[in-house]
């Protein structure tokens, strides 16, 4: 079968935060030690036009969002991204797939800048974000802890041609 790319809806909540789980566990994901208690809490304040999972025969097999950097309304065009791919599915292109129909949403919905941070231990998603246009832009320093321990993010972007 085929994968295919679709709008998250809140019935998808139990497969995205069993993959967000997965990713906390790693330990290279994120700052956070445990997945929000519902979808509207994940959710946020993401765009819903560019929030998406892959799926393969009604099987999540990962997911991304993108949600704004700022409220203020000069910032309107700059999103951060989030994407997570289920840890028994990486490798396969899932990532790119998402990845290319969030930046394509994107500039549809007005962005011109989108933002990442990562850790540099996570070598999957800097390649997949460098392969995608995204750039490192710099390194937030000892921005936060995880388990105690400070942890550096690089911060990377993703230009749309102006």
């Amino acid at each position: 079968m085929a994968i295919k790319i679709r709008f998250v809806t809140s019935e998808d909540w139990l497969d995205v935060k069993r993959i967000y789980e997965a990713g906390i566990e790693t330990k290279m994901a994120t700052f956070e030690s445990k997945a929000p208690e519902s979808y509207n809490e994940w959710f946020g304040e993401a765009n819903p036009n560019c929030s998406f999972v892959a799926t393969e025969e009604n099987q999540i097999l990962g997911w991304c969002k993108l949600s704004p950097v700022s409220k203020r309304n000069v910032y309107k065009g700059v999103g951060e991204v989030s994407i997570y791919i289920a840890s028994y599915e990486k490798g396969k292109g899932i990532g790119d797939l998402l990845l290319n129909h969030l930046i394509v949403a994107s500039e549809k919905e007005g962005y011109w800048t989108l933002e990442s941070k990562i850790f540099k231990e996570n070598v999957a998603s800097l390649k997949l974000h460098k392969k995608n246009g995204f750039r490192i832009v710099g390194i937030r320093e000892k921005i936060a802890q995880l388990d105690g321990e400070w942890k550096d993010n690089l911060l990377l972007e993703r230009r749309k041609a102006l």
